[in-house]
């Protein structure tokens, strides 16, 4: 028996990079798996290739910035997949690199709209059916900049800390109904975000990646399915002990 067979799992942000090998990671431990997105053509495509492989996956246009749209596609996955287990909060973006004086509001509140907002959409969506099935488990993507400061990128960092203590509140409001809810910390993933800012790069791409390599005591940066590979962990019945967690995957960047 795989160790997702039937449940229910929702990926928001699940067409590219670390939310597309999280869909196709669940859906290899036996999940049903909704793919939520807003890049349509994308996640239909990567539904299809799922399915092809023996899976189950079916895809939702999802802005997880419009608490509507959440209530109405969670509303939606639980009838046509029969309700929601599993909830991995990914959908998420970079916003501006700017030092802080210098970031316009509108700035600063894009990056809370998806990264933050859009994560408390979600889990307040999904916990009336996580109370019906009697427990659940809610995974939050926020980063190892959630721990660490750094001198770039002031919204994205406040929005992954914001993240990680979304995950202990609610990790204690919920456990004694069975629900689950542990953030994820991920070092230097190689996903398309990473690779713009490659490309974006004063020095090229190779210097960039070459760089982001230096930082990681193994010597190179992740790959999305090594960050995968610990959303299933913490969605399974494995990790039914663990709640409130900051599951730190990172080649042993912040162990320096």
């Amino acid at each position: 028996m795989k160790r997702l067979d039937n449940t229910v799992c929702i990926v928001t942000g699940g067409s590219h990079g670390i939310g597309k090998a999280t869909c196709q990671r669940l859906a290899r431990e036996g999940a049903r798996v909704a793919v939520t997105d807003v890049q349509d053509e994308e996640g239909r495509n990567l539904c299809d290739q799922i399915t092809d492989a023996g899976g189950v996956a079916e895809y939702w246009h999802l802005d997880v910035t419009d608490e509507q749209a959440v209530e109405q596609a969670f509303a939606s996955i639980s009838d046509t997949l029969g309700g929601i287990d599993v909830v991995v909060n990914n959908a998420g973006i970079s916003g501006a690199d700017k030092p802080t004086d210098e970031i316009a509001s509108e700035e600063w509140r894009e990056v809370m709209d998806v990264n933050v907002n859009g994560v408390f959409y979600c889990t307040r969506a999904a916990i009336p059916y996580m109370r019906e099935k009697g427990g659940g488990s809610i995974v939050n993507l926020s980063s190892i900049y959630g721990i660490v400061g750094a001198p770039d990128i002031p919204p994205y960092h406040a929005s992954k800390g914001a993240v990680r203590e979304m995950s202990k509140t609610d990790a204690i409001l919920y456990a004694k109904e069975g629900i689950r809810v542990n953030s994820v910390h991920p070092g230097f993933i190689w996903t398309p975000l990473v690779e713009a800012m490659a490309r974006d790069s004063e020095d090229g791409p190779d210097a960039f990646r070459a760089h982001l390599d230096e930082l990681h005591p193994v010597g190179h940066v992740g790959e999305p399915e090594d960050i995968a590979a610990g959303i299933a962990y913490l969605a399974s019945e494995d990790a039914k002990f663990v709640t409130g967690s900051e599951l730190v995957i990172d080649g042993g960047y912040t162990a320096r």
